[in-house]
């Protein structure tokens, strides 16, 4: 059996390199420093760096806005990931081990999206409305 349950969601050390990570990058990006053509007036947002249970690997989570060039931008930052690496390994000196990044589009905010849309539909303001007038359980 591993030492590691999934079951239970990421430990707290993972969350804190998380978000240190997410915090350097999102710096790095809002600075310009990475120096690539794709990256040049792109306005990208990190949202969330998931790390992985030992710590080896940071999965980073990116929203290009108002861009749909989402895969290539993904590129950009998979080939700049060595000078990504030695800039958050400064902020990360009391780790063992320096992460490697992935790079990934975060859809998060696509599925909050169809989430709401079928939320607002008629059809479930109409159940809605018909559980509602039902049985009275809501009725103060």
């Amino acid at each position: 059996m591993s030492r590691f349950d999934r079951s239970k969601g990421p430990s707290q050390r993972q969350l804190r390199v998380g978000e240190q990570v997410r915090h350097v990058v999102a710096e790095l990006l809002q600075r310009g420093e990475i120096a690539d053509p794709v990256l040049d007036g792109a306005v990208i947002s990190v949202s969330e760096v998931a790390m992985s249970p030992d710590l080896k690997i940071g999965t980073v989570f990116i929203t290009p806005m108002g861009s749909d060039k989402g895969d290539e931008i993904v590129k950009a930052l998979a080939r700049h990931r060595g000078f990504i690496r030695k800039r958050v390994s400064a902020s990360l000196k009391h780790m063992k081990y320096m992460p490697d990044f992935r790079f990934r589009i975060d859809t998060s905010f696509d599925n909050f999206s169809r989430i709401d849309n079928v939320l607002r539909s008629p059809e479930v303001a109409r159940d809605l409305d018909r559980f509602d007038d039902g049985d009275g359980e809501n009725d103060e």
